[in-house]
């Protein structure tokens, strides 16, 4: 007992020198999962679909630098795989990083747009130049993506005037940010058949974000929660109305599946 006060105690005290610390312990996963739980006490998680199910056409391969803050390898083929798809024609990108996603999507359809944070903006808000110059070092490969750069708080989604068949969520996964993202994508670039994607709905292929959880159930709408899934062994969780198999999320399950990966690497600049 007087250990568990003591470090009562001394996390008091760390946190009188650093206040800022507060804001990391409210939002733990922890006390975030309570709080989804006090207003979605009917979801343990999303139904499970695999990639393979969504499949058109075979994927052979995707790249990825495979360095902090990459997608992972399945994170790319989910996405690659959806823009092999026969209905899939145009895709829209918020967030972009060193530009994977897309790059990998450009290489199924032609029809690929990015909206990004300037790197002038990055740059005033404080973050490294560094991190801001590797915006796009991928994508920006490609003349044929076109990159748009704003903030989507402030961005006229309207003004696009236009639909689009895959949309990829992966900006700033604040509750507010990702619940700022996704009503304005579905308010203004769905149509009946448009399937979008949310990059870090989970932490792991098997522990999932509630922040991000929360977020996506308030930005799509009761009434299209039954058409919500994780995509399993991602990080994603996806929209899409189409009949499809599911299973049940477990968190401690027994792997049922090996997966063969081939890793070739070249230089890149």
């Amino acid at each position: 007992m007087m250990t568990k006060i003591k470090k009562i105690i001394d996390f008091a005290g760390i946190l009188l020198e650093n206040p800022s610390l507060i804001n990391i312990t409210l939002n733990e996963n922890s006390v975030l999962q309570k709080k989804f739980k006090q207003k979605y006490g009917n979801f343990v998680a999303l139904p499970q679909i695999e990639i393979k199910d969504l499949a058109h056409n075979d994927v052979s391969s995707v790249e990825s630098f495979l360095m902090d803050g990459s997608s992972l390898i399945t994170d790319l083929q989910l996405l690659a795989t959806l823009a092999a798809r026969e209905d899939v024609n145009s895709y829209f990108e918020i967030g972009t990083w060193r530009g994977e996603s897309v790059y990998n999507v450009a290489k199924q359809i032609q029809d690929c747009t990015t909206m990004n944070l300037s790197k002038l903006e990055m740059k005033e808000m404080g973050w490294d130049s560094r991190y801001a110059e590797q915006h796009g070092i991928l994508s920006t490969k490609n003349s044929e993506i076109l990159h748009l750069e704003g903030n989507t708080k402030a961005f006229d989604f309207a003004s696009l005037n236009k639909k689009y068949d895959l949309i990829f969520i992966d900006g700033d996964h604040s509750y507010d940010m990702v619940l700022n993202d996704t009503k304005k994508v579905f308010k203004h670039l769905l149509h009946e058949n448009s399937i979008v994607v949310w990059h870090d709905y989970a932490y792991s292929p098997q522990k999932i974000r509630y922040e991000v959880f929360h977020a996506i159930l308030d930005g799509t709408g009761k009434e299209n929660h039954q058409y919500l899934y994780h995509v399993k062994n991602t990080l994603c969780g996806v929209f899409y109305r189409g009949d499809i198999d599911t299973t049940i999320f477990d968190d401690m399950e027994v792997p049922g599946k090996i997966y063969h990966n081939t890793i070739i690497s070249e230089k890149f600049s």
